[in-house]
């Protein structure tokens, strides 16, 4: 069976670039465009298996989106250099199971998505 991602990021040059290299990689691939357009998304149905979701964007703050996604895995992706502190408190949310650095290298995204949902 196709696994889902849904890719939210704020930036639609990194939302297409991620649904191709995906999309070339066997996946079904949804975007939304910042945190509430995924939520309503989800609300209306849409069930992916992950969720690759830009830390910073506008519109409702990330931090307040997640508990609302519960039993949806989820990985950040983020521009901004985090210190493992940093890290580790946004990596608290019982669904948070990743976190990768934009710009991502190919090769490691695909790896990383396919150790996460297979």
């Amino acid at each position: 069976m196709v696994k889902t991602i849904m890719i939210v990021d704020d930036e639609p040059d990194i939302r297409q670039t991620a649904k191709t290299i995906l999309e070339k990689s066997g996946y079904a691939v949804v975007t939304a465009i910042n945190g509430d357009d995924c939520l309503k998304k989800v609300q209306a149905g849409e069930k992916p298996d992950l969720i690759l979701m830009d830390i910073m964007m506008p519109g409702t703050p990330v931090k307040e989106i997640i508990p609302k996604l519960k039993g949806i895995k989820i990985a950040y992706l983020s521009v901004v250099r985090t210190s493992e502190a940093e890290k580790k408190d946004l990596m608290k949310g019982e669904n948070i199971i990743d976190y990768i650095q934009k710009p991502f290298d190919i090769k490691k995204l695909v790896a990383k998505v396919k150790k996460i949902v297979g």
